[in-house]
């Protein structure tokens, strides 16, 4: 008779497209949020937590680059049958609580939200499906002074973080002008807005990848299609060359100062309506935020930016942090996009039947962290707690006292709960939790009144640059009565 078999061990590996985030991981992460959320708080947004899990139904359809209500998100069904969904951004989640409160909010209403979001899409370098967000957005403005505002904010929150000027860019440009364009290459029909949306979807998302596929790479898609290096084929937006010219000439519109730039969108959108009333737009965003001393050297007027979220109406934006990297394989490359947004009139309106405008901003707070990891101003070992390291296993009570202390003095400390029985492990532990001080107490120096602090960031240097008659000696150790402990402490820990 065969024996039973063991039942089977669960694999201890995060799921694919997830990770961990570990002890200064986290510090430096609520670090950042605290200080954006000190810009946020200073432009008068309030704070708003909504739940991580909505309808599938309230989300709609507006995740990027997919069709379907249910596809990209992870949703379930719940006891009553509902769709129920991960959200999968900061927006979506908004829209409601505006249209669910709006008679108890005011108008225009301005919050922040900061948090996790989740995305069913395939996981890659980089591209995760658990990443952390951090919005502001205002609800009820149908003025541009908002989105100019919004521009303004987004490049106070870097400076605010420690993205130096010079270092970063906001660039700005407008829906509005590229419907124009596409209504003067044919394929945007201001009677028929339905008409001709797949073709206009593939266009604007061929747009937003400029810096990656290239003039060369975006004009294929606007043609017939591109093959990429690994065979895989992207299907085109159909237009033809003349169509493809006036999409490219949009791109390319770029001038060296912003009237310079809209001067050339006025020329490129012709007659249309829809277009001019986007250069207009453009150039009251430009003489706002001139007026607060927003500069080209912060913020810019740059037709190459659409963004690819299909709910964005009017202006819209992205950072982009201008220094280089070294890649994987050792080349240099430009950090890229950390933060973008704009107008989104008819979000609101899905829900209440009637237009709320409504402007934001979100900021990839994985992406601006590593920006910051990559320019040297994060990323360094956060100081561990100071360890009262145990000598006497019947004296826990004293050993408790002690760190009682110094966690009421502000200082932050634990105890060694582990086997005090080989003193070496102790202070292994405490160099494995990046510790600045150990204190030490025996019996004899409980019974004199003193105990000993150890400056173990002075230990290390000694250890690794003195001779060992000079460690031996233990210089970085020091006697100090039991009173003056916390005096002693703080004093290394200031220094």
């Amino acid at each position: 008779m065969s024996k039973d078999k063991a039942p089977r061990r669960p694999r201890a590996e995060t799921p694919k497209g997830f990770r961990d985030y570990f002890g200064a991981d986290v510090t430096e992460r609520k670090a950042m949020l605290d200080a954006i959320a000190e810009v946020y708080h200073r432009y008068g947004f309030d704070p708003l937590e909504t739940s991580a899990v909505e309808t599938v139904e309230a989300l709609g359809k507006f995740l990027p680059d997919v069709d379907r209500p249910n596809e990209g998100v992870f949703g379930w069904k719940d006891e009553e049958g509902d769709w129920l969904a991960l959200r999968y951004d900061l927006t979506a989640p908004l829209a409601r609580v505006a249209a669910q409160f709006r008679n108890d909010l005011p108008s225009p209403y301005r919050r922040y939200a900061m948090g996790p979001v989740w995305r069913n899409e395939k996981p890659g370098p980089g591209r995760f499906r658990q990443f952390y967000q951090c919005d502001a957005d205002t609800v009820g403005a149908p003025t541009v002074a908002a989105d100019a505002e919004m521009c303004a904010l987004l490049s106070d929150a870097l400076e605010h973080v420690g993205i130096e000027r010079g270092d970063y860019i906001v660039r700005v440009n407008n829906r509005k002008v590229l419907n124009g364009v596409m209504e003067v290459a044919g394929v945007l029909d201001p009677f028929d807005p339905e008409r001709f949306s797949d073709e206009r979807g593939i266009v604007m998302r061929a747009i937003d990848k400029i810096d990656r596929l290239g003039d060369a790479g975006v004009r294929a898609l606007l043609g017939e299609g591109r093959r990429d290096e690994s065979g895989d084929f992207t299907k085109g937006a159909g237009l033809s060359g003349e169509q493809a010219d006036v999409v490219m000439g949009f791109m390319a519109a770029k001038r060296d100062s912003g009237a310079a730039t809209t001067a050339r969108l006025r020329e490129l959108v012709g007659a249309s309506a829809i277009g001019l009333e986007g250069v207009q737009e453009l150039e009251i965003i430009s003489e706002l935020l001139a007026a607060q001393g927003y500069g080209p050297d912060r913020i810019v007027i740059d037709p190459s930016v659409v963004r690819g979220l299909g709910y964005y109406t009017g202006p819209v934006f992205e950072a982009e942090l201008t220094f280089e990297i070294l890649d994987e394989k050792g080349r240099k490359r430009s950090f890229g996009s950390v933060a973008g947004g704009g107008r989104y009139d008819d979000l609101v309106k899905r829900f209440t039947g009637q237009s709320v405008p409504a402007t934001g901003v979100s900021i990839g707070v994985d992406r601006l962290l590593a920006a910051l990891r990559a320019k040297g101003r994060s990323g360094a070992a956060a100081p561990g707690p100071v360890v009262v390291t145990v000598m006497d296993r019947d004296r826990m009570a004293d050993y408790m006292g002690i760190v009682g202390e110094l966690r009421a003095a502000g200082i932050r400390a634990e105890v060694y709960f582990g086997n005090p029985k080989n003193f070496g492990n102790q202070l292994k532990y405490a160099d494995k939790r990046a510790s600045p001080v150990a204190i030490i107490q025996g019996a004899d120096e409980a019974a004199r009144g003193v105990v000993q602090v150890k400056d173990l960031v002075l230990g290390a240097k000694i250890a690794a640059a003195a001779s060992v008659e000079e460690w031996k000696a233990q210089p970085a150790q020091t006697e100090v009565a039991r009173a003056d402990l916390v005096a002693a402490v703080r004093r290394i820990l200031e220094g």
